[in-house]
């Protein structure tokens, strides 16, 4: 079937693949660097990892391998589950298990799983067509050490600049520049002078008419006006009457599209469940339940007895 070419199309699109009962192969995203010593520059990549404790289905693998193979997800759930005995009895035999673009598994002296990563694909689209590559070392001339090669072996002659007759015209320009800076200075601080003593006056001005108009005004004594009474209802029953009741939902399956999550629901229903669709996961997969429960006991007492035949089945809240 490929199964390795459906984990490798996902990690394009997603940080994190699980294969149901096997792990999960992580991507994560590291910045451009420039190789000082093999002046070698290797683009922004995404590299890959493996977690042997992420086992849980979350429906992503499963539903896009079912979706592009056009059969139901309970088959190619099936078919994964088969597939990875076959990965974990080539692990025992202490093979090493090479899987296409991604990377290769093996058992270590503590029987835990190691991954190495190929590094053959960069799943990071944001890099696509980028390659690594060595630039030249630049050589830079050091100019100074030439041009103090030059100052030895050319001598410099300086020619002394040709200086004007002293006169008195220079002095008169100056001395007018002065008196005319003079003049300016004494007009502003007289203008600045008055234009303060006349604010002063408007200010004493205005303060000797607000205390007249204090003095001419009479106050007049007035009953208050009788406003009507307003009574008030508040209803006694407490927030948690208006708390939203919640729900237990028992998950059934996640679905790419939903024609399969609407198939699923009338194959539920023909086996006498009680199905409904409950919305997407943070995927984008549709979500069908077997069935919801306000009462959390009576949801563990259904997925018991759901497991007994589908060990896939499990529980979800939700408000």
């Amino acid at each position: 079937m490929g199964l390795e070419r459906y984990i490798s199309e996902l990690m394009y699109r997603y940080n994190c693949v699980v294969v149901p009962g096997f792990g999960a192969f992580l991507t994560e995203q590291k910045s451009a660097v420039i190789h000082e010593s093999t002046n070698t520059f290797y683009p922004p990549v995404k590299t890959v990892s493996f977690n042997q404790q992420l086992l849980s289905n979350d429906g992503l693998l499963v539903s896009y391998a079912a979706e592009a193979q056009n059969i139901s997800f309970e088959e190619m759930l099936g078919q994964v589950n088969e597939i990875v005995a076959e990965w974990k009895a080539e692990l025992k035999k202490g093979s090493q298990l090479q899987l296409a673009d991604i990377g290769t598994l093996w058992f270590n002296s503590e029987n835990k799983i190691q991954f190495q990563p190929s590094g053959n694909v960069n799943y990071l689209t944001s890099s696509f067509g980028m390659s690594s590559f060595v630039s030249a070392p630049v050589t830079r001339e050091v100019l100074k050490e030439e041009v103090s090669q030059l100052e030895e072996s050319i001598p410099l002659a300086f020619t002394p600049e040709k200086r004007e007759t002293l006169s008195l015209r220079p002095y008169l320009k100056y001395a007018a520049v002065a008196l005319i800076a003079l003049t300016l200075g004494v007009t502003g601080f007289q203008f600045y002078k008055s234009n303060a003593n006349n604010q002063q006056l408007a200010r004493e001005e205005a303060q000797e008419q607000v205390s007249k108009r204090i003095q001419e005004a009479t106050f007049f004594d007035a009953q208050p006006l009788e406003l009507p009474t307003i009574t008030l209802k508040t209803s006694k029953k407490g927030a948690a009457d208006k708390a939203e009741k919640r729900m237990h939902h028992i998950i059934a399956g996640a679905f790419r599209y939903r024609t399969n999550a609407d198939r699923k629901i009338e194959e539920l229903k023909q086996k006498g469940y009680n199905p409904s669709y409950i919305g997407t996961n943070p995927f984008g997969l549709y979500l069908v339940a077997y069935d919801s429960f306000t009462d959390s006991n009576k949801a563990l007492m259904a997925l018991r007895e759901i497991k007994l035949t589908q060990k896939d089945a499990w529980l979800k809240s939700s408000h």
